[in-house]
């Protein structure tokens, strides 16, 4: 039988999306399948693809025709095309024109737009959907979102990000002297910093936790657009948090923290709730998207949007330790019952088998 050859498009690529084609390809290489990566330039550097035995090549984000061109000139080859999000489905579906290979859809997480925006959102997904033969989503609302879009086959495939490794000899006393939290609580969040990603409410919700002596330091780590207005903030407001930019020790700030928040209006299977869960540190996240359906009784859910209970929530598990330690164990459990990264691949590889293999016509008398 012949090695099966995968093409993986990403656009923008979030930080789930990119490790999970990362994880993805190493698995599939692994089980002798020929993977190639289409992604912008910057994201193959980031996210090192290669260092998987994957194939990388770069192509631009733009669905102008000089780009298209040279993603089908890839996806040419090709005997199953698996796109990421509605944005690169929509590329890959253009790039396929005319081509008889099947395009597998992984729907990661929901775009936001308002007004204008919002209407082309809504016909590049029915597009997206509509062109795939098989749309994967990552939460029972994504696979219904993709049948309300026009899916012909739309079916739940839970995406496990890669178990986080703190590095070994970590010591989270140092950690928190370097971030300033020696006799303090340390709460952390990461995240693009976007307006869906909830921040303006969780500096809202630290206004509450500037008590001297007692209020927990909050860092963010991440980048996005809105840095420079919450950094405005923290200052004018004199708020007990502090940005701290892109990181990539993520598992050591982790492990270091009292506690985790994620305050977003809406997540699918959020990276950050998951190394939660996975390293033992107690989490506070908004109950919105595929959050509640993730974390299960593992951590404490508020409201998206308020910001009185989001803030009293915290505090009251940083003054509790064995509601935190029942958390704790609550989310150790929540999070053994995922698949791992080892049963995506197989469901993925089965889509392709499923896809890829001739159709047997009965015999007749």
């Amino acid at each position: 039988m012949s090695q099966l050859r995968t093409v993986h498009v990403l656009g923008g690529g979030s930080v789930g999306s990119s490790a999970h084609v990362s994880s993805l390809a190493a698995g599939l290489v692994a089980r002798g399948v020929q993977v190639t990566v289409c992604a912008p330039a910057g994201l193959g550097h980031a996210h090192r693809f290669a260092d998987t035995g994957a194939r990388f090549a770069s192509v631009p984000r733009r669905s102008d025709p000089a780009a298209v061109a040279a993603l089908r000139t890839v996806c040419a080859a090709a005997d199953v095309v698996h796109a990421h999000g509605p944005h690169a489905a929509v590329r890959a579906a253009l790039a396929l024109g005319g081509l008889r290979i099947p395009l597998v859809v992984t729907w990661h997480a929901r775009a936001h737009a308002e007004g204008a925006r919002a209407r082309l959102l809504r016909l590049m997904e029915r597009r997206a959907a509509r062109a795939a033969s098989v749309v994967l989503g990552t939460t029972s609302e994504l696979v219904d979102r993709a049948r309300m879009r026009g899916a012909r086959d739309a079916r739940l495939a839970p995406v496990s990000a890669p178990v986080p490794r703190p590095a070994d000899q970590v010591d989270p006393a140092k950690t928190r002297a370097e971030l300033g939290a020696v006799e303090r609580p340390l709460v952390f969040s990461h995240g693009s910093l976007v307006p869906h990603h909830g921040y303006d409410l969780l500096l809202d919700a630290a206004r509450a936790w500037r008590d001297p002596g007692t209020a927990p330091l909050l860092i963010i780590a991440g980048e996005g657009r809105q840095r420079a207005a919450l950094q405005r903030r923290i200052r004018e407001e004199d708020l007990p948090v502090r940005l701290i930019g892109e990181r990539d020790d993520l598992a050591e700030l982790l492990t270091a923290a009292d506690l985790a928040v994620l305050p977003s209006r809406w997540e699918a299977r959020s990276v950050l709730a998951q190394q939660a869960l996975r390293l033992g540190v107690p989490l506070v996240a908004t109950a919105v998207g595929g959050v509640p359906e993730l974390v299960g009784d593992g951590a404490e859910l508020v409201p998206y949007g308020n910001a009185e209970a989001l803030a009293r929530t915290v505090a009251g598990l940083l003054g509790d330790p064995e509601r935190r330690a029942r958390l704790v164990a609550a989310g150790r459990a929540q999070a053994a019952s995922w698949p791992t990264e080892d049963d995506t691949v197989v469901q993925v590889l089965s889509i392709y088998d499923e896809l890829t293999q001739p159709v047997v016509m009965p015999r007749t008398r």
